[in-house]
């Protein structure tokens, strides 16, 4: 069984790049899916390789990337990075070490680790599902947070290219959303540009994630693209200077990584946050004023996980066949089999936009057995802040009552 690298511990993570640093695509997969196949099939395997035909990569590739990752960094953020303490949580990953020395370099203090989650463990002995978004999986970074009170929480997940946030709240700490950190990542993005940055003008993202960005990108005068799922995508995209997707993955330096990844994306946050504390800001300021200048934009994935796989099917031909006209009250304006393909590639999953900006999709998970559904309310702020964002909760809670009777 090869599966995602954050699934569970009786399955192998791997994942397979192309000599253009990006995941595989069409019609790579299939090629390579046929060649395993064709193996599969006979007793007599000749044509493996040599141990003269691989190459084995050795430390100084880590120094190398640590290095440039830091270069991201300039002197001037560096002053200010001093005064902003961090817990980090490599969720019993290959990331911790490599997370430590990036922001000590970069000059922010020695991190406090959890340290029952900071050393390799394939058997993640203390989270049910090694992946930041799953609930519980946060549980010891945020006690260890209540304990030390640092100014952020980092945590990556196994593979360390996911990035979650936790940040200060009234109650203890909150974890931001993709969504959030997405947008703050996004604006950052529009702030300054490092040296390799410079002639790259692109802010992009996933469908599926919240559409702020949209509206960021159009007010910096740079341009905006989405994409399906999947940094194979994103990081494919010509001039590409930022890119995200709500499943807590961030491109900070296209040039250097064509994917997601966490230390760059943590780093780049935590770079962020030591900035506005300069000013005395925090990261719920600069979401605040994200969310006067464009619009409260709610955001929240549903997912169900299945034992039946064919409960997945069920549920995506009942509503490909038999559309609703309205979802919790608000009037399907459009309706997009994505299946069909038009902007983008064909991929098993539906659109529905609604009144208002607000927006359901429903989709397959491509890595785990799952159905999911990501849900958006825009509300303009118009009056105060805090209606707004009220309605926009309320929008989202009764979108999710609806959906949830559909995967259920």
């Amino acid at each position: 069984m090869v599966t995602a690298s954050h699934n569970p511990p009786q399955d192998n993570g791997y994942k397979v790049y192309l000599a253009d640093g990006c995941q595989i695509v069409p019609p790579a997969d299939a090629d390579i899916a046929a060649e395993i196949e064709r193996i599969a099939s006979t007793t007599n395997v000749q044509d493996l390789p040599t141990g003269e035909e691989w190459i084995t990569l050795g430390d100084d590739v880590l120094e190398d990337y640590i290095n440039r990752a830091v270069a991201l960094v300039t002197a001037e953020q560096r002053q200010n990075n001093g005064t902003l303490t961090t817990v980090i949580t490599p969720m019993h990953g290959v990331g911790g070490g490599t997370l430590h020395e990036v922001l000590t370099r970069a000059g922010f203090p020695e991190p406090i680790h959890v340290a029952e989650q900071f050393e390799p463990d394939p058997n993640f002995p203390t989270v049910a599902f090694p992946n930041p978004e799953e609930p519980g999986a946060m549980d010891l970074a945020l006690e260890a947070a209540a304990k030390h009170q640092p100014g952020i929480v980092i945590a990556n997940d196994p593979d360390a290219d996911r990035c979650a946030i936790a940040i200060p709240a009234d109650d203890g700490y909150r974890m931001l959303t993709g969504d959030e950190v997405g947008s703050l990542l996004g604006w950052w993005a529009t702030q300054h540009s490092n040296g390799s940055n410079t002639e790259r003008t692109v802010l992009a993202q996933s469908i599926v994630s919240g559409t702020m960005l949209k509206s960021i990108a159009e007010s910096a005068g740079l341009t905006y693209e989405h994409t399906l799922t999947g940094f194979k995508w994103i990081g494919r995209i010509p001039g590409l200077r930022f890119g995200y997707e709500e499943a807590l993955g961030y491109c900070m330096d296209p040039q250097g990584v064509s994917d997601k990844d966490g230390i760059t994306a943590a780093l780049a946050v935590a770079t962020l946050a030591a900035h506005l504390k300069a000013s005395n800001q925090t990261l719920q300021h600069k979401l605040d004023d994200l969310a006067r200048e464009h619009g409260v934009h709610a955001t929240k994935q549903v997912s169900v996980r299945v034992t039946d796989l064919t409960r997945i099917t069920e549920v995506m031909s009942k509503l490909r066949t038999q559309p609703p006209t309205d979802i919790g009250g608000l009037t399907v304006q459009r309706f997009v089999d994505l299946e069909l393909g038009a902007e983008l590639p064909p991929t098993d999953g539906l659109l529905f936009e609604l009144d208002g900006n607000a927006r359901v999709i429903i989709r397959p998970s491509g890595t785990e057995p799952k159905v999911k559904a990501y849900l958006q309310a825009v509300v303009h702020v118009t009056a105060d802040l805090a209606s707004a964002r009220k309605q926009a909760a309320q929008q989202i809670a009764t979108l999710e009552a609806t959906v949830r009777t559909w995967l259920n």
